[in-house]
């Protein structure tokens, strides 16, 4: 008999809760990311930069807003730059140091409702590296 857990959407259904956009450590945001950003809400690069980002020891992550989460996040409408959302918010929860470490999940998953806990990790390993294969093309 398989496993319960074969793809992404098996141990992942994003609830758009915005509990990921929330919180100190930000998202780090590319180059590319920044002039994707910036070209959809029609800035240029510095201003972006000066107006959108902070940093996190050498790099850009975006600024939280006064309520915690990220500055691009509304309430209402949720993600306002969705189209051309960071790579960290694309690859979410799929990201490389599960791979590496995927005790780590469980963690994660207490503040998103929408990742599955106890997935044995070379599962994991192995869902979470496919995810991020799909996501780099």
């Amino acid at each position: 008999m398989g496993s319960e857990f074969n793809t992404g959407n098996d141990i992942f259904q994003c609830r758009q809760c915005g509990e990921c956009c929330t919180g100190f450590g930000g998202t780090y945001v590319t180059e590319q990311d920044i002039e994707n950003i910036a070209d959809y809400i029609n800035v240029d690069v510095d201003k972006f930069i000066s107006k959108f980002c902070d940093m996190s020891g050498t790099r850009h992550v975006l600024s939280q807003g006064e309520n915690g989460k990220c500055i691009f996040f509304d309430m209402e409408k949720q993600c306002t730059i969705h189209p051309v959302k960071p790579y960290m918010c694309r690859a979410w929860p799929f990201i490389q140091a599960i791979v590496k470490h995927p005790e780590n999940w469980n963690a994660m998953a207490d503040s998103c409702p929408g990742m599955k806990k106890n997935v044995p990790e070379e599962t994991l390993k192995k869902i979470v590296s496919e995810e991020l294969r799909k996501l780099k093309r």
